[in-house]
């Protein structure tokens, strides 16, 4: 099964924001076919006066995929594939890889023989698919009861399938950027919005949370196949009393189950602690449905991976990967590249 996240069109909204370009691995095979989607990215050091990139999930999930495969050749055709992979890996001088595996497609169990996979958290889901109220299933009681009296007080929801722009949730998620300090990376500007809207208006669900005719919240969510995705929200500070963002949760997987979706996925934590309090909250709309996320690592040059981490000044097991990007490098990286500019 095909998701968002392996639309080549998906992985152009991240070439700024990763500095890099978008590529697209698809490999067709007898016993089956593998798609590979990542950002390609020009390494800022050169070893022996020779430029290497490294390649990275975009904005969140990802990994080769199997789109189709012989019965009993699931095996054989990773082979396959990692032995295509590798070859394009030493023709593109491709050092080293990241992926974020897609937590529902469960793709990382299919590649752990050729990646260092690693568990990292749970992730958190409303299923739609099995329960006739999913609201009623899945949210807890003291969640209900906030929605009730979000709804006693006045506020609405408004959902809406191909919204003709984003402006007012662009409003919104800026404000809620700026209001929690949000990094930089996470600071997506128009012209992704605007690219959101070019590449899957037809994909995009925008909820709003309306009380007294003024828009107090906003969701922006993926809808793909069967799958909806919760992808930015934004609220104003002033209104979180009346919960906009339980309505807004409600209201999601109403729709949702009304038009075939089966699962709405929240995503995780921000960290990997089981106590991360942003998992604890989702956790409030999906108390039956989690899903484990992974992340996965490959060296494909060791001996240029080897070469990049002594010139950053970086030691080759460090936790964060590729060690010669970690922040602690900055500074080499820096003087490294105005050395071989």
């Amino acid at each position: 099964m095909m998701d968002i996240f392996f639309e080549k069109e998906y992985g152009k909204l991240y070439e700024e924001l990763e500095n890099g370009k978008c590529e697209v691995f698809d490999f067709h095979h007898p016993l089956g076919t593998v798609r590979h989607l990542f950002i390609k990215r020009e390494i800022p050091l050169a070893v022996r006066t020779e430029t290497y990139h490294d390649i990275v999930t975009p904005y969140g999930y990802g990994g080769p995929l199997i789109l189709n495969c012989e019965s009993g050749n699931k095996d054989q055709l990773v082979e396959e594939f990692h032995k295509a992979f590798q070859q394009y890996c030493k023709e593109n001088r491709i050092v080293a890889e990241f992926i974020r595996f897609h937590p529902i497609l469960k793709n990382a169990e299919d590649f752990k023989s050729r990646y260092e996979v690693k568990f990292m958290r749970n992730t958190v889901g409303t299923n739609l698919k099995d329960y006739d109220d999913p609201v009623q299933s899945e949210f807890s009681k003291s969640t209900r009861k906030s929605i009730r009296k979000a709804i006693r007080d006045g506020v609405e929801c408004r959902v809406t399938k191909n919204p003709k722009n984003l402006d007012k949730f662009k409003e919104l998620y800026h404000l809620n950027m700026e209001r929690v300090g949000a990094d930089s990376y996470y600071y997506f500007g128009d012209s992704y919005f605007s690219q959101c809207l070019n590449y899957f208006g037809e994909n995009i669900v925008l909820v709003e949370a309306i009380y007294e005719e003024q828009v107090i919240g906003a969701e922006l969510h993926f809808l793909y196949n069967n799958l909806i995705h919760t992808h930015l929200s934004g609220t104003l500070a002033e209104f979180h009393h009346l919960s906009p963002v339980y309505a807004m949760t409600a209201a999601i997987a109403e729709w949702g189950k009304k038009n075939g979706a089966d699962l709405v996925h929240a995503g995780g934590g921000t960290t990997n602690e089981p106590d991360d309090s942003l998992y604890l909250f989702k956790k409030k709309f999906g108390q039956n449905t989690e899903f484990e996320f992974h992340i996965g690592r490959k060296v494909w040059n060791e001996a240029v991976y080897s070469e990049l981490c002594e010139i950053a000044g970086a030691a080759p097991d460090e936790e964060f990967f590729p060690a010669y990007r970690s922040s602690s490098c900055k500074e080499n990286l820096v003087g490294s590249v105005q050395q071989t500019t």
